[in-house]
């Protein structure tokens, strides 16, 4: 009988594995999603979705991508957007943690919200419209909010961190349990036209330094608001991050603070 991997081989054109193979090789096989993708790519052949990757990330890379885990802290404005760019980068396991339901206000900027998902969770959205995209992309969900005794258990396996909170406390909460595990943390935070992201490696207290002059009252989000555009931009900017950490890139903005100006169209880095 052939073998999954001469089927695969055989399916191939070129180096690209379409997906009608990839679903063929499942039923025949009765192989997961996820089990006929790792098996593509340790063939050095690549599923089809990315063939628009490889002028940017090797199939040894994609294979990386796959392989890791990637927990996602918030899933409204930024964290809508990082899931689902991670999902469509090929990054096999995601955690997604958000405790909250859709609400009204939601509607104008945070991807995973709609009309029909009002009143629903926003991770129970996010394992859906990933199941949609990417059936090979595992999402793990939590509703519940991320705390200092539960974060350790939440972010456990995960090889980078993304924070796409909305609060301070929550964030430097965040920042201090990636310190503790040796994990990587790629901070984002918006409001109005503005933004800004770093990213924070185990050791350091970049999170902390940005908020160092912080004290407690209403959020900047809630001050300047937010279009749909801002959170687009600075989640589109953490998965470049993530996804540089992540097939080993030795550039990324550690120790830095990249600040963007969406009306001016200007964009700031400083050091910490």
């Amino acid at each position: 009988m052939e073998s999954l991997d001469d089927y695969l081989a055989s399916g191939a054109v070129g180096d690209l594995v379409p997906w009608s193979v990839q679903m063929s090789a499942m039923e025949m096989f009765s192989c997961s999603c996820a089990e006929v993708e790792e098996r593509i790519l340790s063939l050095n052949l690549l599923p089809a979705r990315y063939q628009r990757n490889r002028q940017t990330i090797s199939t040894a890379g994609q294979l990386r991508l796959f392989r890791s885990r990637v927990a996602v802290i918030g899933c409204g404005g930024l964290g809508g957007y990082v899931v689902e760019q991670l999902a469509r980068l090929g990054v096999g396991n995601l955690v997604a943690v958000d405790p909250d339901v859709f609400e009204e206000h939601n509607l104008n900027r945070q991807l995973f919200s709609s009309i029909a998902e009002l009143g629903k969770s926003k991770v129970a959205a996010a394992v859906a419209r990933i199941g949609s995209i990417n059936p090979a992309v595992s999402v793990t969900a939590h509703r519940i909010a991320f705390t200092a005794s539960n974060g350790a258990e939440l972010l456990q396996g995960a090889l980078v961190v993304v924070d796409a909170l909305d609060n301070i406390p929550a964030r430097l909460e965040l920042s201090e349990i990636c310190n503790r595990l040796g994990i990587p943390l790629v901070h984002g935070a918006i409001g109005g036209w503005y933004g800004h992201l770093a990213t924070q490696f185990p050791g350091e207290e970049l999170v902390k330094s940005i908020y160092r002059n912080w004290s407690a009252g209403k959020g900047v989000e809630q001050q300047l608001g937010n279009p749909s555009f801002t959170p687009a931009v600075v989640a589109s900017m953490q998965v470049a991050e993530v996804c540089k950490l992540l097939i080993g890139e030795e550039r990324h903005l550690r120790g830095r603070i990249l600040s963007l100006d969406l009306h001016a169209m200007e964009f700031h880095e400083t050091g910490v």
